[in-house]
């Protein structure tokens, strides 16, 4: 019994440590045209994500991980072929990672270290275009997904 107990003591543990670790796990969904978040438009069509989530630590460690991120109408990127990750706090770009490539599949994952503000506050990870057809922009364009975003409750409701 004292075994069990040591080890579910470890656990918990275990557990509460990683929970302080991480400052916001979200799940990433695909933009809409139309919608400014912190000053940076979204993309011109729609955007869908079939798996998607973002973790950021309190020491600015950001991992995102995309599967499936396609424009609906083409059943993959399109001319997107390389993304970045910029971490809104409060309603301004506070932090943008280097760029990735995207597969044709709509797949990527980015690992960065971060300088951020602490707190930040109202975390938004903005997901960005940062190439087209394989030719880099001078910087990250329009966001495509996020991570942090509160759903409207009133899409709940039937009309």
């Amino acid at each position: 019994m004292a075994i069990i107990l040591s080890c579910f003591l470890s656990g918990l543990f275990a557990v509460g440590t990683v929970a302080d670790e991480i400052g916001f796990l979200s799940p990433i969904v695909g933009s809409n045209p139309g919608v400014t978040i912190a000053g940076v438009k979204s993309g011109g069509a729609p955007w869908v994500v079939s798996h998607g989530f973002a973790v950021l630590n309190d020491e600015g460690h950001l991992r995102v991980d995309l599967r499936g991120l396609i424009l609906p109408s083409l059943g993959t990127p399109g001319p997107v072929t390389a993304i970045a990750a910029s971490v809104v706090c409060g309603d301004a770009v506070a932090a943008t990672t280097d760029s990735v490539l995207v597969s044709v599949d709509g797949n990527a994952e980015i690992h960065a270290k971060l300088q951020l503000p602490s707190p930040c506050l109202g975390t938004i990870v903005l997901i960005r275009a940062a190439a087209f057809n394989g030719t880099p922009l001078p910087a990250p364009g329009p966001w495509i997904a996020a991570a942090g975003l509160v759903k409207d409750d009133d899409s709940n409701h039937a009309n």
